[in-house]
């Protein structure tokens, strides 16, 4: 059988259905196999996250794919923070230098509340989630306070989608 990354519902309950035979027999395997790939997608900010959570809500639970997809969530995107930081800074300002001028305001503006600011921004999506991850290192925001606020700041969204994602199974 070939694993392919699902595109509609009715691929992610195949390979849900599918991987459920593993859990059984290889949770820890799987654990690693689901977290690598979920941080993956989360390094690079690519797109999935939505169905990585109906998955993870599908093959763990509620109770134990809720807290791992926020955990993973929060260290993939401190990972994605870290390779901007490192070597896409040039890169991301050439190619959002208008957006990261808004940002900007926004962050200074708050600095003395930056944990609630982006906070905020995450749990209402104003601007997408991927840009102000790439924008962050670019605006100094410290990372303890990137990390805490995208652990909590996408706590909602994740915990809907890993419960939507626990009826599917």
């Amino acid at each position: 059988a070939t694993l392919r990354f699902p595109r509609s519902i009715e691929a992610l309950k195949n390979l849900s259905n599918t991987l459920q035979h593993y859990r059984d027999d290889h949770l820890a395997y799987l654990l690693l196999v689901y977290g690598s790939t979920y941080l993956y997608k989360q390094s690079f900010s690519l797109p999935g996250s939505a169905i990585l959570n109906l998955l993870g809500g599908a093959l763990f639970g509620t109770w134990l794919g809720f807290p791992f997809c926020c955990l993973l969530t929060a260290v993939g995107a401190t990972l994605c923070y870290l390779l901007v930081a490192h070597f896409a800074h040039n890169l991301v300002v050439e190619c959002c230098h208008k957006k990261i001028s808004a940002l900007q305001k926004k962050v200074e503006a708050g600095r003395d509340n930056l944990f609630f600011v982006l906070l905020f921004m995450r749990m209402v999506p104003m601007s997408p989630n991927s840009l102000i991850t790439i924008t962050c290192p670019l605006l100094n925001v410290p990372k303890k306070i990137f990390f805490f606020s995208i652990l909590f700041g996408m706590a909602p969204y994740t915990f809907i989608s890993v419960q939507t994602g626990s009826f599917l199974s």
